[in-house]
């Protein structure tokens, strides 16, 4: 067989020929009447039947076919009991033989005669007698049939009423007949109780089939057998079907038998059953169709399951679901997914009536349609969560548990917005009675996790629905004067925060925007009067608003309309600004209860707009003097404008506001006179009763500048640029390509001052701007005339000239000649350094002289300086080290790290130690004397800055003549005590070679020679 056959199908509603035949007719009272029966199973321990009550059958009776009648001899063999049977075959073969035997004795007249007759009749007489006896057991399959067929239902079949056929005919049930009868019969039954392929299993076939099964008395293998066969004539109608929805009931039809079969047999169906063997179908298909047959199953079992569950219920379902095969993950699964329809039909009808038209009349009521169908879920929701944790929860059903929308109709982004509506209106009757109950708030809680919503989500519906239904008692509570009349206004909005459950800092943005729109209301004509002021004021109060808040309220509100007349003012540019203008700027300013520093910080962000605007027009000019004249716009508009607006918001006269500015500057300019009067250009710009007499005004406004808005480098750039159109003038171009520059007077430095201000600076800062422009027009004039850095004394009467045109203060010119000076004066000494043409001992001649050499030279250059210092001296051949003078005082004088300088040192030494002894051996190999005892010198130079080791050597012969050439120097003691130990030299042979002296060195250099 195709193992297709065990395929999970769709389900198809054609019936099967085979498993569907038409039954046997009932032939006692109609003949062409059908009637089926269906035979009860307990299927829940909480209601049993009667004993005594036969439950209906559930297959027709006439499954079996009509009754069968007896032809031939059968009828006499049925009315005989065995014994008579016997007897009566015996008294046959007796009678014929004795018939037999007269009859030839009177036809042949002799004894021969008679014996023939007696032996044919005899014969004759057997075999009716055998005949008589061979029928037996076909009428005992006939008797059983029609017993089987008498039965009112096939429950009462009795299995002792079958083996009392079998005793009566005295056949045995294992007979042939008998027992093709008996599978005959159970086959029937198996094919009348197996619904069609298109029908599910009802759960009571197993059952049935067992129960009958016993009643017959047949064997597991006989019946298997059946089974089996069944199983047989299913493929061969699916080979007979030729259409697709034939073949796939057929399918269906065959998983339902190996169900059936697996839960008939148990355990013996593993072998009983060679389902692999004769349809060649694989365990896994086997599985698939158990596992598929269970699940529908169950689920037909879980219909039963209401909103309503109880533990008997549930006891049952963990019963049926071990009766059925089915794994506990999958009924967990079933389960669930039982109980989230089930909740799912309450939420669609809880939306189809949310979405309808007639909500509103809906909602009028007491308890709304949607509330009740959410209080469904709800209950049992709870329902489950307390049958979990039941103290028999190991007996229920696997899956009781919270309900989850997760993997249903609901699950999904689309279907959140209508979870999302419930889950509003649920809060919105919460808070319909004016407070929110603790149980409502579990409620919510479990409506969450229910739906799958998240906690922003939940948070935010709660906050929007909450805050209508406190403006709502806030409101009520306003107008039936209860937060008036109370003690303690904060006391009484703490309570109704509490009674909500609603966010206290939510309840006090919810009082600022209500007094906002209060203030927006009040201002509406452009100013607040007392009365406004008074209704305010009682809000305030019995909102219990913040100070800050009230102020913030203000800026932002009356500021926007200050604002909008502040702009309107400073649009009306130097020729608009009028007395309507001033007229509305103070009205505004004292109308809408602003304070000054308020009033003054909206006005500065306006007014600092248009300096901004003015300064971008003076960086975009093409030139230094069109930058110069948008400057000087700048310092018009705020003389003329920004002046009067600020006098205006004070409520001062233009005078009175730009005098204390002018009193301030001149008392600071007083206390620093020294530092103006150094510079010429400072001088001019100071405020001066003939210069303003003649300019015919005062100074302008300084509250407002640039300071936040633009850098400090930025504002020194452009009072630069101002600064030098004061110096250098305007110049005007005429044919030809001559230009004519028209000096400034000194009125322009008036306006500079005045931009100074605006710009934000300070008198240092200003200072600081005069004295480096001058610094620099002197830098390039000395430059030129101190080119090779000498500082002669007709170049230093040339210098003085410059420093008087330029107007530099004297300790500046001669910061900027030091500067030059010592610049150049470093680059020379840098480059004797680098060329080894600078000692320490020049060194310290240009510290004494006052030589700045640490910023002349990097700290790199003055290491390489010490360490060549230190390396002279480890080869200058004295054999001299003082290491004071190398530890401190050489690193002091060049200023340099001293640990630093002792490594540089130690390893110096360390390296020149075995270069002085490998240059030695080499000079005496030369038969260099001197050079011999030079680098032994410096060989001990270096052991005292590093004491060393005896020293070794491949040819000690060679180091004894060392010795011997360094005795002969005249050497102080320590010194040659200091070589013999490092050259490993034993004090008799020390004692040796000073007493052979020169000899040795006569046979030592022959020696070498002949090698």
């Amino acid at each position: 067989m195709n193992s297709s056959l065990l395929t999970a199908p769709p389900s198809s509603r054609h019936s099967s020929p085979f498993l569907n035949p038409t039954p046997f007719r009932f032939s006692t009272t109609s003949p062409t009447k059908r009637r089926r029966y269906r035979i009860s199973v307990v299927r829940s321990s909480s209601a049993s039947p009667d004993p005594l009550t036969p439950p209906p059958p559930s297959v027709a009776p006439d499954v079996f076919g009509g009754r069968r009648e007896l032809t031939g001899v059968q009828p006499l063999v049925d009315s005989l009991p065995p014994p008579l049977r016997l007897a009566g075959s015996a008294l046959i073969v007796a009678g014929a033989i004795a018939a037999g035997y007269g009859l030839g004795f009177r036809f042949g007249k002799s004894q021969n005669t008679a014996l023939g007759g007696a032996v044919a009749f005899g014969a004759a007489g057997g075999a009716a007698a055998y005949a008589l006896n061979a029928c037996v057991p076909e009428v005992a399959a006939v008797s059983l049939h029609n017993y089987v067929c008498g039965c009112d239902y096939p429950g009462a079949v009795k299995k002792e009423d079958i083996e009392e056929i079998a005793k009566k005919y005295g056949v045995s049930k294992q007979d042939e007949a008998f027992n093709g009868e008996l599978c005959d019969l159970y086959c029937r039954f198996l094919t009348s109780v197996l619904p069609p392929g298109s029908e599910d299993l009802k759960g009571d076939e197993v059952d049935t089939i067992i129960k009958f099964k016993s009643s017959l008395g047949i064997d597991d293998p006989d019946a298997a057998a059946m089974h089996m066969e069944i199983g047989r004539r299913i493929f061969r109608q699916r080979l007979e079907t030729g259409d697709r929805d034939g073949d796939i009931e057929q399918r269906r039809a065959f998983q339902k038998l190996v169900y059936v079969s697996t839960l008939v047999f148990g355990e013996a169906s593993k072998f009983l059953l060679p389902w692999k063997r004769v349809f060649k179908v694989t365990d896994a298909q086997v599985e698939v169709a158990v596992r598929d047959n269970a699940q529908r199953l169950y689920a037909f079992k879980l219909k039963s399951v209401g909103r309503d569950v109880d533990v008997d219920q549930l006891v049952s379902l963990r019963e049926a679901q071990l009766s059925c095969l089915l794994s506990d993950e999958l009924a967990e699964d079933m389960f669930k997914e039982h109980t989230r329809k089930l909740v799912e039909e309450n939420i669609s009808t809880a939306l189809s009536i949310l979405k309808s038209r007639t909500r509103a009349v809906l909602f009028s009521r007491g308890a709304t349609p949607v509330v009740e169908e959410l209080n469904k879920v709800l209950a049992f929701n709870y329902l489950l969560i307390s049958l979990k944790s039941h103290p028999d929860a190991d007996r229920f059903a696997r899956g009781v548990g919270p309900i989850s929308l997760i993997g249903g109709e609901y699950d999904g982004d689309r279907k959140m917005d209508d979870l999302k509506l419930l889950y509003r209106a649920y809060v919105a009757h919460s808070l319909s009675s004016g407070r929110m109950e603790e149980n409502k708030l579990a409620a919510l809680n479990q409506l969450k996790n229910i739906f799958g919503l998240g906690k922003r989500e939940t948070e935010a519906i709660m906050l929007e629905v909450t805050i209508k239904a406190y403006r709502k008692r806030l409101a009520q509570s306003v107008s039936g004067g209860d937060l008036e009349a109370a003690d303690s206004k904060a006391a009484f909005l703490q309570n109704l925060c509490e009674e909500l459950h609603f966010d206290p800092k939510k309840a006090s943005e919810i009082h600022e925007e209500i007094y906002r729109q209060k203030l927006q209301q009040c201002v509406a004509d452009g100013e607040l009067n007392e009365e406004d002021v008074a209704i305010l004021l009682r809000l305030r109060v019995m909102l219990c608003i913040p100070q800050q808040i009230v102020e913030a309220a203000h800026a932002d509100i009356c500021g926007s309309l200050f604002e909008k007349v502040v702009k309107d003012a400073i649009a009306s540019g130097i020729d608009g600004y009028d007395d309507d203008v001033k007229k509305s700027v103070r009205k505004a300013a004292h109308g809408l209860r602003l304070t000054r520093e308020a009033a003054m910080s909206i006005a500065s962000s306006a007014v600092r707009k248009i300096f901004v605007n003015y300064v971008k027009r003076s960086r975009a000019a093409g030139n230094r003097i069109e930058a110069a004249k948008e400057l000087k716009k700048l310092i018009a508009f705020n003389s003329l404008v920004v002046t009067e607006l600020v006098a205006d918001i004070k409520g001062e006269s233009s005078d009175a506001a730009s005098e204390e500015p002018i009193k301030e500057e001149e008392a600071q300019i007083k206390d620093d006179d020294d530092e103006w009067d150094s510079l010429e250009t400072l001088r001019k710009i100071k405020p001066r009763e003939d210069l303003t007499s003649k300019l015919g005004r005062r100074g302008g406004q300084t509250e407002i500048t640039l300071k936040d808005d633009l850098p400090e480098r930025d504002r020194t750039d452009l009072y630069k640029t101002y600064l030098l159109y004061c110096l250098t003038g305007e110049v005007t171009k005429i044919p030809f390509g001559a230009q004519i520059t028209t000096k400034k007077d000194d009125s322009e430095y008036l306006l500079l001052n005045q931009l100074g201000r605006i710009l934000g600076l300070t008198d240092k800062e200003i200072v600081e701007v005069h004295r480096s422009l001058a610094e620099q027009a002197f830098r390039q004039q000395a430059e030129v005339i101190l080119a090779d850095g000498q500082l002669t004394k007709a170049r230093i009467e040339q210098l003085n000239e410059v420093q008087k045109q330029v107007g530099l203060p004297p300790q500046y010119a001669q910061k900027v000649i030091k500067n030059i000076t010592t610049t150049k004066m470093a680059a020379a000494i840098e480059s004797a350094v680098s060329q080894g043409r600078l000692n320490i001992k020049q060194i310290r001649e240009l510290k004494e002289a006052s030589v700045d050499l640490d910023s002349m030279l990097s700290e790199s250059l003055r290491e390489n300086v010490f360490k060549k210092t230190v390396d002279e001296m480890f080869s200058s051949g004295t054999g001299e080290f003082d290491g004071e003078e190398v530890y401190e005082k050489i690193p002091l004088d060049l200023n340099i790290n001293a640990e630093k300088a002792k490594g540089v040192v130690h390893e110096l030494a360390r390296t020149r130690l075995s270069n002085s002894l490998i240059q030695a051996v080499s000079l005496l190999r030369q038969r260099n004397r001197s050079g011999v005892v030079s680098s032994l010198n410096d060989l001990l130079a270096c052991d005292k800055a590093v004491p060393s080791e005896p020293l070794s050597w491949e040819v000690p012969e060679e180091l004894a003549d060392l010795f011997a050439i360094y005795t002969k120097s005249d050497p102080a003691p320590e010194k040659l005590s200091r070589l013999q130990y490092l050259l490993g030299i034993s004090d008799s042979t020390a004692a040796m070679l000073r007493e052979m002296g020169d000899k040795v060195l006569q046979i030592g250099a022959e020696e070498e020679f002949v090698f």
